[in-house]
């Protein structure tokens, strides 16, 4: 395994639900047993798999099932799914704050990992000597920590506060400091939870590009957790989809943050019922009821596209507040960077979407014509809200996402992985010298 930096095989994580133990001093021993004799636990035939929106028929559960993935030095991995989808538990047996089940981890090289606020950390100790406990922690001389140590100070934004015990800081204040250790005292393995997320805009955009740095720059292995999958993109050449505690997919991380948005509902390929989307903001006074994607003078839904198409997109909605009369519609495009292609208004097409009664069912077809996208995955977002006002009603954040392919337009494999996000052909003339 030269180039392997993380190799982990046949990786379970069972836990009981509810009480600390077994529940009984014989089972108990019963466990001590097996495992001593290197049998299998017998309580393991006994556990369920991860699913926490149900009620669990055993006191067991697999946390994580039959994990098995390679990460080669240098990459860049990121690991997406649900709340309680095993993600923390991998991260926590890869920093060995905590130890499988069954199953091997091999890694090779200092691992320096950021989980939760105050890991890592001792509240009384002030941010200078937390900086020096971690280095230490890690292998490294007081004579090579204090070379890094400015660097760390600037980068964290906490000088002010630096001689002062930690336990006194805000928590975005401790993560600005933790993350600003564990980027800078050189790990061979640098990982990261959503966590940043406690941290402000500026900081979360600065945390990015170390990260960045570290993974392209210094040719470090990052192992990345968050929910925004924009970042995810952005930083992740390769990416883990956890889905109750055993891996769905594994490979490029556009097709598998694809895959994890559209996962809710995956026998509807290209129309959906949003009665129970979670990613939704607003009063309430206005709800969408499903969005679909198909192409023009097509009766079939699709999400697969090729440049020069036109796709309409179709969607319901209603009012639920006799205010909620007179609506702003919009529709937002963004790629998969995060990076928002276009809003389409409805006023901004002579046009403006009212409900005749109280929770009527408003049906729309919004057609956008000769799409010039570069191929990509790109997502929706759709929102309804008052006219006269900056009030949301439903804001409904990339509830579908489509496809552009090739379609024979242009040689892909000639350009670099992001071909920008307008597809343009001009004409090509040669001057005369």
């Amino acid at each position: 395994m030269s180039d392997i930096a993380i190799k982990v095989e046949n990786l379970s994580k069972m836990y009981r639900l509810g009480d600390i133990g077994t529940g009984s001093l014989g089972t108990d021993i019963t466990q001590w047993w097996a495992k001593l004799r290197g049998k299998e636990d017998p309580i393991a035939n006994t556990a369920i798999a991860n699913d926490r929106s149900k009620k669990s028929e055993s006191d067991f559960v697999w946390s994580l099932k039959n994990i098995d993935f390679e990460i080669k030095k240098g990459e860049a991995l990121g690991i997406i799914g649900k709340n309680g989808a095993g993600k923390s538990t991998l991260l926590k047996i890869l920093s060995r704050t905590t130890s499988p089940t069954t199953g091997s981890i091999k890694i090779k090289g200092k691992v320096a990992s950021l989980l939760e606020v105050g890991t890592g950390f001792h509240g009384d100790l002030s941010g200078k000597e937390n900086i020096y406990m971690n280095g230490a922690i890690l292998g490294m001389t007081r004579r090579e920590i204090t070379t890094k140590l400015d660097e760390i100070i600037d980068f964290s934004g906490v000088a002010g506060y630096i001689d002062t015990p930690v336990k006194r800081y805000s928590s975005g204040m401790y993560v600005r400091l933790a993350f600003a250790v564990a980027a800078h005292l050189e790990p061979d393995i640098l990982i990261v939870d959503e966590v940043l997320a406690v941290g402000d805009a500026d900081f979360q955009k600065k945390c990015l590009g170390k990260m960045q740095d570290v993974n392209n720059g210094e040719g470090r292995t990052v192992i990345f957790v968050s929910h925004n999958m924009a970042a995810v993109n952005q930083l992740c050449n390769k990416a883990l989809y956890l889905k109750n505690g055993t891996i769905n997919s594994y490979g490029e991380t556009n097709q598998i943050i694809s895959k994890y948005l559209n996962s809710d509902d995956e026998d509807k390929k290209a129309f959906y019922d949003l009665e129970l989307f979670k990613r939704r903001t607003g009063t309430g006074k206005a709800r969408f009821l499903n969005v679909g994607l198909k192409k023009t003078n097509s009766s079939t839904f699709t999400r697969e596209f090729s440049i020069g198409d036109n796709i309409q997109v179709t969607f319901s909605l209603k009012s639920l507040n006799s205010i909620a009369r007179k609506l702003k519609t919009a529709i937002e495009i963004k790629n998969s960077d995060g990076l928002k292609i276009c809003t389409a208004i409805d006023i901004d097409s002579v046009h403006q979407v009212f409900a005749e009664k109280v929770g009527e069912e408003i049906k729309y077809i919004v057609e956008f014509g000769d799409i010039r996208l570069y191929p990509d995955t790109y997502y929706i977002c759709l929102y309804v809200g008052d006219m006269s006002s900056t009030e949301s009603y439903d804001y409904l954040e990339d509830c579908i996402s489509f496809e552009i392919i090739d379609g024979g337009n242009y040689t892909k494999r000639l350009l670099p992985k992001s071909g920008g996000v307008l597809f343009f052909t001009p004409e090509w003339k040669q001057l005369d010298r």
